[in-house]
């Protein structure tokens, strides 16, 4: 792992966690001044990359501190979530995270994908498409749909910081057709990327952000208007249609150091034929079975299954609570994502999906495992797919 991987992965890792003790932080800031030291030998600009984007201040500030998710100087999950919950001397497992190499984190080929042509697809056929990680593309009611969309060949503020797997990877901005509607669940890396959306913006004619991030679409040259920002529990009409509720997750924020100064959210999508349900990022909780009650039947659940720990167990989801999440929302079909592209954890790369397909086999609902690419039709509640990972 590089110098400028160490430092990311700090950034990343270090933001989950509550204040530590004046011996401890010394001991990690040491550190961590030793591997930019390093680092800096490369030169590069990191207090100028716009990468980082920009957090909520002035006016819009003002206005998320009236947020009832806003308290004490942060947003809040709506139940006690500690970031970090290992018994290991904090400074101990986050170095252990940082350097030492995982087997089988990464696949030894590319995986399988249907380099389908999004802008050729007949805009009235609902249509469902995974683009790796937590990229997907959506055709519902005859928007086209973007949700946290990376094209970047990596999920991190530099191209050699945290390389996607190896593959020939055909979605980019400049392919892509125009975007009704742009969904970002949160600001991490993996989920808002700079590169990709500067290449959108001349193609997105709508935003619909949690509270904050806006702030970061802002920065980078979108233009306010088309920008909407929501709390939990509001929802936004996009068309007779559509509609679109900004719901709870169990998660957090931030793209530096300082953290939860901007929403994170899940989403509902619902037309007059379909409930589609967006997970976002989020550790297990009651909110998933307060969403299932608050909507009823959900047609299709898109929910986070990758990139989790026993050592963060409260902002990932282990597969096994991804099943019971589906479970409580009374999904009658599931699609896993958050995985299949990037590497944010310890796991191998296919235990995501050994382990879901495993804890599905009793359950009341389908699990759905199209490859990167492969159109899922919401209409179709026959359509399987094969075990593409074994």
């Amino acid at each position: 792992m590089s110098a400028y991987s160490l430092i990311i992965n700090f950034f990343r890792v270090a933001s989950w966690m509550k204040p530590v003790s004046g011996q401890d932080m010394k001991r990690l800031i040491i550190s961590v001044v030793a591997i930019m030291l390093i680092a800096s030998a490369a030169s590069l600009p990191f207090v100028l990359n716009a990468g980082f984007g920009q957090a909520p201040q002035g006016a819009e500030k003002s206005l998320i501190e009236r947020s009832p998710n806003y308290r004490d100087g942060e947003f809040q999950n709506t139940l006690p979530t500690p970031g970090f919950s290992s018994d290991k001397n904090m400074v101990v497992a986050l170095w252990e995270f940082l350097t030492v190499k995982r087997e089988n984190a990464r696949p030894q080929q590319p995986l399988p994908l249907v380099p389908t042509d999004l802008a050729r697809l007949p805009l009235e056929t609902d249509t469902m498409i995974w683009l790796g990680h937590s990229s997907w593309y959506l055709q519902l009611s005859g928007k086209r749909i973007l949700i946290d969309p990376v094209f970047s060949s990596y999920a991190a503020p530099f191209a050699f910081l945290n390389k996607a797997f190896d593959g020939n990877y055909p979605w980019q901005a400049a392919n892509m057709p125009d975007i009704d509607l742009l969904i970002i669940s949160h600001d991490h890396y993996d989920h808002l990327d700079y590169a990709t959306i500067k290449g959108l913006l001349p193609k997105i004619k709508r935003a619909v952000v949690p509270l904050g991030v806006g702030s970061h679409l802002r920065y980078w040259g979108m233009k306010d208007e088309l920008i909407t920002e929501a709390d939990w529990q509001q929802s936004v009409t996009i068309s007779d249609a559509l509609n679109v509720h900004v719901l709870p997750a169990r998660h957090f924020s931030g793209r530096g150091l300082k953290r939860n100064q901007t929403l994170w959210a899940s989403f509902m999508f619902v037309t007059p034929t379909q409930k589609i349900y967006y997970s976002g990022d989020s550790g297990y909780g009651p909110h998933f079975k307060a969403i299932g009650e608050q909507f009823g039947k959900v047609d299709i659940a898109i929910l986070e299954d990758g990139q989790y720990d026993q050592d963060w167990r409260y902002i990932h989801m282990m597969p096994e609570q991804t099943a019971q999440a589906a479970v409580d929302l009374n999904a009658e079909r599931v699609l896993p994502g958050h995985a299949g592209r990037f590497v944010l954890a310890k796991h191998t790369w296919d235990d995501p999906y050994k382990r879901l397909a495993q804890a599905s086999k009793d359950k009341a609902y389908r699990l759905l495992t199209p490859m990167q690419g492969e159109p899922v039709w919401p209409a179709d509640a026959t359509q399987t797919f094969r075990a593409w990972w074994e």
